[in-house]
């Protein structure tokens, strides 16, 4: 037994030590993620409809690499940029907020064309009249506006570049101009181009624009030119930047952009860890006044389990190369929701230990007794969460993902703080004579003796009545109750130095013709405005603001926009995820459970209280979003923790009152359980409301559609999940 004890708790030290290493320090192991930090966000579409078949084969891959090449030469550290299918690109660009900028260099085409230019008068003048000859082209020069008729086919192309800088000509420019190299092929072919034409002019087009229609006054064997077009110096410089790396193979377009500027990602996570804190405490301070000592072996556990967390989100990139540890504020969120979740396995074996003590159990015999018949609940409850966070990261994106990896790392560290670490800690403490008879803890509940079975028409009508209202209001609302993830559309977030007058910030949306556009002040914290918009008009709106309002000191917070293809892309994927995770779930404890019964009962209750969320977001008038549906996907795999105690218990009574039928045993199951499914929820809840009001307006529709659903859960456990498990099995049947 010693000797058991001792590598238990070299074991543990061992884990512990490990993930210490690898949590500190925490700015190298851990990197912020975009919402965090700020920074840009992109999912770039390639348009190949214009390609030729063979073209499209890796129209892709070249654009990936442009892209890469584009952004080495910007300077962003740390990018990221992955191909996404076939024709999708995504790009994060830690710290950029000239988004302006970054979405000019990363999407501009940059095809370089050097056409001829017609000087036949007859043909200009067709050309003029709407008639434009075979083979031609009717132009307009972009800064003058005068009108050139460019034979269609191209003479020299970028291809032949070899280099692209900025050169100066006050003499003749009076600006900065870009200046081309063409390598040695280029050069051969640009230098018979112009011995073959000169007094012609060439014109030089770029992504189908005139920038200039020079005079060929001699033939230009040196292998250069120039491009002139106004250019102030960073439009020039991005230009050769984006030359002097190479021509996308097709256009591109922005399907979802999400740019987060400093203010708001150092806010987020000032209030992420502010209601994590509030949250913990809440959870530390319950645990120790309830459970007395017990209670701190679990608040013990909850730190391990913290610097576990961290510890596992440092080992990521050692344990899947390639993999970037990144933290976001979901993962944040993931992390204290994990902690309250993580009680839950610390409640149930201090209940079991309890119970054991009760039935005159000596206190050694009542801790080995308590872990041993916990287990099987803490396991199978556990593994139904992580088959909701598996689904959570293969259909989610971004921050999502982040809650999901955070979510994964804490359900699995705390099944080993609340199985392994406190049972060596209690051990210890009965080795060296600390703990003898006696663990004293508080009892709130007592075991009732309710028939809660007998009442469920009631609950069955008042359930449907609850999710028949919601969803009126939700199909009510129509697109409305959606947000831009799925609707989309775009918000700008700025920040302001004192409260703004929403009617003057109307008037200058009405200036735009921005007439659908909608605002929205925040309670806690009024200085901020959020403007929806239809259409992209970010820049001019910017603009407009900082001339109304000169005194405020106006900072982006940040501005999203989701194309109509990737908000479809995006509800289908929410769709996807759903749908898998309640299937896998289903599939999981018709498994454990040997009945299928069990399992479409309780899916049925999950799927009651997402639709019960769902509905409270539609009628308070929260719009739905991804977050929304990371809730719903920790709402099906928390509430399903619940009807799995529940009915491990029934499983563990039909062996001991063999002669109980089935309504008997989950009547008695139910009121054994009653207490704890209040307390393990309750103390949950405890992070989710500091979630709610101190995690800022980011989370605020994750955190109230948790709230709703984890409360739905309770209730839906006891009234739904259970009775249904008989109404499909029958009154008498047995387990």
């Amino acid at each position: 037994m010693e000797r058991r004890l001792t590598l238990r708790v070299f074991a543990v030290l061992a884990v512990i030590g490990i993930c210490a290493y690898f949590s500190f320090p925490l700015e190298k192991r851990i990197n912020l993620g975009l919402d965090l930090k700020g920074g840009m966000h992109l999912l770039l579409k390639i348009d190949t409809s214009h390609l030729a078949a063979e073209a499209k084969i890796d129209a892709g891959d070249r654009a990936l690499e442009v892209i890469r090449n584009r952004i080495d030469e910007f300077g962003v550290r740390e990018p990221s940029i992955q191909k996404q299918g076939e024709d999708e690109i995504v790009v994060q660009l830690p710290g950029v907020t000239d988004r302006e900028r970054a979405i000019e260099i990363i999407g501009k085409t940059a095809l370089l064309e050097f056409r001829l230019v017609s000087a036949d008068s007859e043909k200009i003048k067709q050309a003029l009249e709407g008639n434009v000859p075979s083979g031609f082209e009717l132009k307009y020069v972009e800064d003058t506006k005068e009108p050139l008729l460019l034979e269609k086919q191209a003479s020299l192309t970028g291809d032949a570049l070899s280099d692209a800088t900025v050169n100066f000509s006050q003499a003749e420019f009076y600006g900065p101009v870009v200046g081309l190299k063409f390598n040695a092929e280029g050069a051969k072919k640009f230098a018979e181009l112009t011995a073959a034409n000169v007094g012609r002019r060439l014109a030089i087009v770029l992504d189908g624009k005139v920038q200039s229609a020079p005079n060929i006054k001699e033939a230009i064997p040196s292998g250069e030119a120039v491009i002139s077009g106004r250019f102030d110096v960073t439009e020039a410089q991005d230009l050769a930047l984006v030359l002097r790396v190479g021509a996308l193979p097709a256009p591109m377009r922005i399907e979802e952009e999400r740019t987060i500027g400093p203010l708001l990602g150092q806010d987020s996570i000032n209030k992420g860890i502010r209601a994590s804190i509030i949250g913990g405490l809440a959870v530390f301070i319950f645990m120790a006044l309830y459970y007395f000592l017990a209670g701190i072996i679990s608040n013990i556990a909850l730190l391990a389990n913290l610097l576990m967390i961290l510890g596992g989100l440092g080992l990521l990139p050692i344990l899947f190369p390639g993999v970037s540890a990144t933290l976001t504020l979901p993962g944040i969120a993931g992390i204290a929701l994990s902690l309250g979740m993580a009680v839950d396995a610390n409640v149930l074996i201090n209940e079991r230990i309890r119970e054991e003590l009760d039935s005159g159990k000596t206190l050694r015999a009542a801790i080995t007794n308590g872990y041993s018949r916990a287990f099987t609940a803490i396991f199978d409850s556990n593994i139904t969460t992580l088959i909701a966070a598996f689904f959570l990261f293969q259909f989610g994106t971004g921050p999502i993902r982040g809650f999901a990896v955070t979510l994964t790392i804490g359900l699995i560290a705390s099944l080993f703080t609340a199985i392994i670490l406190t049972r060596t800690i209690f051990e210890i403490l009965l080795a060296a004579g600390v703990l003898k008879d006696k663990l004293p803890m508080l009892r709130i509940f007592k075991e009732t003796k309710f028939d809660f079975i007998g009442k469920r028409v009631f609950f069955y009508v008042l359930s449907l009545i609850v999710i028949v209202t919601g969803l009126y209001f939700f199909f009510n609302k129509g697109r409305q109750v959606y947000g831009i993830d799925f609707a989309g559309g775009q918000i700008q977030e700025y920040s302001f130095k004192t409260a703004p007058d929403p009617d003057q910030v109307r008037g200058v949306l009405k200036e735009l013709n921005l007439t659908d556009a909608s605002i929205q002040q925040f309670s806690d914290n009024p200085n901020a405005v959020l403007i929806r918009t239809s259409e992209d008009k970010s820049n001019l709106l910017t603009e407009k603001l900082k001339e109304k309002f000169p005194e405020q000191d106006i900072q982006i917070l940040r501005i999203e926009r989701v194309g109509p293809i990737a908000g479809k892309h995006l509800k289908t994927k929410a769709l996807k995820a759903l749908f898998w995770a309640l299937l896998g779930i289903c599939a999981y404890v018709a498994i454990r459970f040997k009945h299928f019964n069990f399992a479409i009962a309780g899916v049925i209750a999950l799927l009651h209280d997402v639709l019960v969320a769902l509905g409270f977001l539609a009628i308070t008038g929260r719009q739905i979003d991804l977050l929304s549906v990371t809730a719903f996907l920790t709402i099906a795999g928390y509430s399903i923790n619940d009807t799995i105690v529940i009915y491990d218990r029934v499983r563990e009574n039909a062996r001991l009152s063999r002669k109980l039928n089935l309504y008997e045993l989950i009547n008695l199951s139910v009121n054994q359980m009653l207490g704890r499914t209040i307390l393990t929820s309750g103390i949950t809840l405890f992070v989710v409301i500091a979630i709610l009001f101190w995690g800022g307006e980011v989370l605020s529709n994750f955190a109230f559609t948790l709230l709703v659903g984890f409360i739905s859960g309770v209730y839906s456990t006891v009234y739904i999940a259970s009775p249904l498990v008989l109404a499909l099995s029958g009154r008498r049947a047995k387990y």
